[in-house]
């Protein structure tokens, strides 16, 4: 609970457009990568010096500057000064506790969503993707090295596809939709942890913890909802096609990123659903484990009732009782007694009871 709070509090009593760093990521170094291309030619570079960013504002090629890093909230404060970038926008950049949103600005589009993966460990990771839609450029902010952009870099590089011979409205798209697609590998995951599950309860093997998996897995759709469902309402905006920087030819890639939205949020709700009777289930089986326990100690007892009574019946110290001086009187009872447990077995197995 103090880790969740604290990020909140660095935002307390600040001065509106203050660069916070609100992450967990602080150990991460600061990079920035290039690409800037045109249909013919491409240039892949790492930028060590925070103004050469500037070269690329007013070129005739498309450049998509990709910055790592956002605890150096000194050198983003740097770009957005080369950029003319919002002191608000940069704020929501280095804040990842910020809900996916889209700003319109006159020059630029500012754009907010969550990329989201599994670690080792099969944890999910969710780190903030912050975009920056110029006329000819596109600047990634991420918290660290390390995404889902891989694909698009090789298209890049080798002109594969449409996306060199684009603008940098189709470059957005494309990084977005390599951000959507990754939540379908999240979703199938998710998908089927909450199979198995179902299968081990159906069939009634389920493992004493197996309650505290349920509530993470119901915790962690809880999460991917949170991250995926805004996404719905930013990129209905950008497909109205109102704002210049998005080219008409290019809403219909944006349209095809609504429909996979779309999608992945009925397998949402559906998987959320499916949690929910989960917890059900395992309730259930309890029950129906204590159920069976019960049913087996009430038939032994009711076995050994009437035994118990014979057995009582004749251990009483009276000194007048017509079998206590039968020659065999103590092996008639037990056979009596033996005849009973055979004759009450029978009946249980019949009524299946047993």
């Amino acid at each position: 609970m103090k880790k969740r709070t604290e990020d909140h509090k660095k935002h307390i009593g600040q001065i509106p457009g203050a660069l916070v760093y609100t992450g967990q990521k602080s150990d991460k170094d600061f990079q920035v990568e290039c690409f800037d291309y045109t249909k013919d030619e491409i240039e892949e570079s790492i930028i060590l010096n925070i103004e050469d960013t500037a070269n690329y504002k007013d070129t005739s090629s498309v450049t998509w500057i990709n910055v790592d890093g956002l605890k150096h909230t000194d050198q983003i404060e740097n770009i957005g000064k080369q950029y003319n970038l919002h002191p608000l926008v940069l704020e929501d950049i280095v804040n990842t506790t910020q809900r996916p949103k889209i700003d319109e600005y006159e020059d630029y589009l500012f754009v907010v969503l969550k990329m989201l993966y599994y670690d080792k460990d099969e944890n999910i990771v969710i780190e903030q993707v912050s975009f920056v839609l110029g006329k000819n450029y596109v600047i990634t902010f991420q918290e660290s090295e390390g995404d889902v952009f891989g694909n698009i870099r090789e298209r890049l590089r080798h002109a594969n596809g449409r996306i060199r011979g684009m603008k940098s409205d189709y470059l957005m798209y494309a990084l977005i939709d390599a951000v959507v697609d990754n939540y379908f590998s999240i979703i199938e995951t998710l998908g089927n942890k909450i199979e198995d599950l179902e299968t081990e309860l159906f069939e009634g093997h389920a493992r004493e913890n197996v309650n505290v998996e349920v509530q993470q897995l119901k915790r962690e759709i809880l999460k991917v909802r949170r991250a995926i469902f805004p996404l719905r309402e930013i990129i209905n905006r950008i497909e109205k096609g109102e704002h210049p920087l998005i080219y008409k030819r290019t809403i219909t890639y944006y349209r095809d990123i609504y429909d996979h939205l779309i999608q992945v949020s009925e397998n949402i709700d559906i998987y959320r659903e499916m949690i929910w009777s989960l917890m059900d289930m395992y309730m259930t089986t309890i029950s129906n484990r204590m159920n069976e326990v019960m049913k087996v100690l009430t038939i032994m007892s009711s076995i050994f009732i009437p035994l118990s009574f014979l057995a009582g019946l004749y251990g009483m110290n009276f000194k007048y009782m017509p079998e206590l001086e039968y020659r065999y009187g103590y092996f008639v009872l037990l056979g009596v007694m033996l005849t009973l447990f055979i004759a009450l077995l029978f009946y249980f197995k019949r009524k299946k009871w047993l």
